[in-house]
């Protein structure tokens, strides 16, 4: 039965010492949790010190490797059959983390899905949906938050994704995106947010091209014919509408509409070749 004293918690942090010590006190105050693992990923202002004031086990990166990675060495680091990743900023409310983890009884993956109106910035909160539209086109499943970094999955489940997580900020994006196509049971579970101490690590401009850029990837490794069918379909149409054009008004088709036509062709046939890689890959897994 999943529950507090079988969860490994993991709280990667940068620079967090106004915040850690804390969360660490209010979780470790919250539940008798299996171990709560603060990962230190290179910070200089002394977080490392807080959080192991407050009781927390901690990992130190001797220099800066990314949220991410973080997040990577906490799993390794962990013990417990589940683990519950929780922000280092004093967002995340311990009141909830209880909820997230006994859900794992039925689900593989809990994720906490902010509330808009505690999400932190109006560009933030438009960046963030329009991810998740995108999000729930490519997976055919309705992603209310999908960069929430609260979370809580089978530890089992998470080490078996641990080799796609980057280092960076979209951990949570790929490991959301990940058990979904993997056919794993996936579920969001509605929590408030507190306003973060500290300055956010996330920069919209610098990072949102990432995010996305990170939503095709993981897509073309779990469902690849759902970027290279619309692609192709549209470069038919194109093709297609421009040798009529063409056929219409000059009275023949031109190289370019034909070149269009078979590159919408190729497009389609590499995503065919693509899908059975992909189901390949998921028999060896079986």
């Amino acid at each position: 039965m999943a529950g507090p004293s079988t969860t490994s918690i993991i709280v990667p942090a940068l620079n967090e010492a106004e915040a850690v010590g804390d969360l660490v006190r209010a979780l470790r105050g919250s539940a008798p949790w299996h171990e709560v693992i603060v990962v230190d990923d290179g910070s200089t202002d002394g977080t490392a010190e807080r959080a192991r004031e407050a009781g927390a086990i901690v990992v130190r990166h001797p220099y800066n490797k990314g949220n991410g990675a973080a997040v990577k060495s906490g799993v390794r680091r962990a013990t417990g059959e589940a683990i519950l990743i929780v922000d280092g900023d004093g967002q995340h409310r311990a009141a909830d983390a209880v909820r997230l983890v006994t859900r794992l009884d039925e689900y593989d993956l809990v994720v906490g899905a902010r509330s808009a109106a505690t999400q932190a910035t109006t560009a933030r909160r438009l960046g963030n949906a329009l991810l998740n539209r995108l999000a729930t086109y490519l997976t055919n499943r309705e992603i209310p938050d999908l960069t929430s970094g609260f979370r809580a999955a089978r530890r089992e489940c998470m080490l078996e994704f641990l080799h796609l997580l980057p280092n960076g900020f979209s951990t949570p994006t790929t490991t959301t995106l990940a058990f979904i196509k993997a056919g794993y049971s996936v579920a969001f579970e509605p929590i408030d947010a507190e306003q973060r101490q500290g300055k956010s690590k996330i920069k919209l401009a610098r990072d949102g091209a990432k995010f996305f850029l990170i939503l095709l990837k993981i897509i073309t490794i779990f469902s690849p014919l759902k970027i290279f069918v619309p692609v192709s379909v549209v470069t038919f149409l194109l093709g297609f509408g421009y040798a009529i054009w063409t056929a219409v008004r000059q009275s023949h088709v031109t190289n370019s509409s034909v070149l269009l036509i078979l590159l919408a062709v190729v497009i389609f046939l590499v995503g065919l070749v693509s899908e059975q890689i992909s189901a390949l890959r998921f028999e060896r897994r079986q």
